[in-house]
């Protein structure tokens, strides 16, 4: 379904011939770039803005149990303001291709949809912001009035930790600096315009362990069954609110995301049971007090009655928000004036490389609406892209004004 008003007489302008994102989109959604494999999309931009002006940079990151991870980095101009585009063109894989109404890697259009994996998130977006900068450059003298640059990564789907994170500390020791930064994840939840994201919750992965003692269950007295005090613990930890909110964000939240007692035998009480979970948690905590907080209350539910413990996963995702202030005005009023639609300011959502940009400038996130990313026949309507590389084309504008 088309989503997206026409644009409006501000931007009806006529593009440059090679500005279109409807092309870049295609070419993008043609390379198979499943996390980590780079399958030819960062040669694809290379390509494009090499040949725009910028000077580009390719680069492999390692680290010991993680795989490789190709990155590119374009910028044009030397002076300030410095805007940066970030994003990431690898995807999650496909699932079953048969289920697919169109190929996943063809790029096909239909009916005015284009479909493939990464359509949304977030080659989609790349392609709008790529177009939209081609086309401000070629409509003032292929130079802008300041630096653009674009940091684009390989495994945000998986770890990040071979992508943006190292790449961001490649680009300070190169002398690199930003002032702000749009990342293109789909931030729209129904209708390009709604949202602009200027934060993200925290996310913290952990394991509650209740150590029990095996035995037969004809025999309950002489065994201690962890399955009843993991049932007791996880009632406890459900039962009460984290948090009730704060002034940007909605409240914390812990799902149970499985229980495994790995127990075959029907008779017998095993002696030991987990249950994973995750915590979504906002700028009230951060991981420690929250870790802290999770044990307390696991304390008190066991009443000395319940032998247990907790496995903490190790986690880069730290809850952050950027005030409300000039640049999200910027984008916001951009929004608004190709759209029609005044955008919410949101916290919500998962995480993000966000998370990482943020400690070397301001950065807000705008981009495709995000229903159907990481689905079966991930698409966007033509018009969407459209109306997207129009928001960006006047963010330029208003930025380097």
């Amino acid at each position: 379904m088309d989503r997206t008003p026409s644009p409006s007489a501000n931007q009806a302008h006529n593009p440059s011939p090679l500005a279109d994102p409807v092309t870049i989109a295609r070419d993008l959604l043609r390379c198979p770039s499943v996390t980590p494999a780079e399958g030819g999309a960062l040669s694809c931009l290379e390509q494009i803005l090499k040949a725009a002006g910028f000077t580009t940079h390719r680069m492999t990151f390692s680290e010991a149990g993680t795989p490789d991870v190709e990155n590119f980095y374009a910028r044009i101009g030397t002076g300030s303001p410095h805007l940066m585009f970030a994003g990431h063109t690898d995807v999650v894989p496909p699932g079953n291709e048969k289920a697919w109404t169109h190929p996943p890697f063809a790029g096909e259009i239909a009916d005015g949809i284009l479909y493939g994996r990464g359509a949304v998130d977030m080659k989609g977006g790349i392609a709008a912001c790529v177009a939209a900068t081609l086309d401000y450059l070629a409509a003032n003298g292929g130079k802008p009035k300041g630096s653009i640059s674009f940091l684009i990564t390989g495994d945000e789907e998986s770890v990040a930790i071979n992508g943006t994170p190292k790449l961001l500390d490649w680009a300070a020791k190169h002398g690199e600096t930003f002032d702000h930064c749009i990342l293109g994840e789909p931030s729209n939840r129904e209708t390009l315009g709604d949202t602009i994201k200027i934060g993200r919750r925290g996310s913290q992965n952990g394991t509650l362990i209740v150590h029990g003692k095996q035995g037969h269950v004809a025999y309950p007295e002489r065994a201690d069954n962890p399955v009843t005090g993991l049932v007791t613990l996880i009632s406890a930890l459900k039962s009460e609110p984290l948090d009730h909110g704060s002034k940007l964000f909605d409240p914390s939240n812990l799902e149970f995301t499985s229980v495994d007692v790995g127990n075959p035998t029907v008779n017998l009480i095993p002696g030991e049971a987990r249950a994973r979970f995750n915590i979504r948690f906002n700028d009230l905590h951060n991981q420690e007090s929250l870790k802290a907080l999770i044990e307390r209350r696991a304390i008190a539910a066991s009443g000395g009655k319940i032998r247990f413990s907790f496995e903490w996963e190790p986690s880069n995702a730290d809850v952050f928000v950027v005030e409300p202030g000039p640049f999200t005005n910027v984008v916001a009023d951009a929004v608004e004036e190709v759209t029609g639609r005044k955008p919410v300011l949101s916290t919500t959502g998962g995480t993000s490389d966000a998370r990482f940009i943020k400690n070397y400038c301001s950065v807000v996130e705008f981009g495709l609406v995000g229903q159907t990313m990481h689905a079966i026949d991930e698409r966007v309507p033509v018009s969407e892209l459209v109306a997207l590389t129009a928001v960006y084309r006047n963010i330029l504008d208003r930025y380097f004004a």
